[in-house]
């Protein structure tokens, strides 16, 4: 299971950023979501939307085993295991593994769906 965007119907409000932030950390702070919204502007005036595609390579990649799936099959960052090397992010296909300087770890989606709630242009769904 993972996040599927169709960034075509983004209109780049960033609700969806809001409420990842808010299901992660409790914050109202886009700066700390597992997403990213891309604007492509002047040309061609679109928003690209990035999530995770739940491949795995962080998991590989990560040296601490601390990248593990979820019962819904999506992977997580176990903070208490991982050492902030910062190996998951370097190698991200998709480049939706961030850091926050006030954070030991770094941020990734868990396909909980908060985001897809709050977007008013349904570019969110789970697949």
């Amino acid at each position: 299971m993972y996040l599927h965007a169709d960034s075509a119907r983004c209109s780049g409000c960033r609700a969806c950023q809001l409420a990842c932030s808010l299901h992660l950390f409790g914050e109202n702070n886009p700066k700390k979501s597992a997403l990213a919204i891309i604007p492509h502007f002047p040309e061609p005036g679109t928003f690209e939307v990035r999530t995770c595609t739940q491949c795995g390579t962080c998991a590989e990649v990560c040296p601490a085993g601390a990248i593990r799936q979820n019962e819904q099959g999506a992977y997580y960052i176990d903070a208490g295991e991982c050492t902030g090397c910062l190996s998951c992010q370097s190698e991200c296909p998709e480049q939706v593994i961030f850091s926050h300087a006030s954070l030991d770890v770094p941020i990734k989606c868990d396909a909980c769906g908060d985001c897809i709630a709050v977007c008013g242009m349904d570019a969110l769904s789970l697949s």
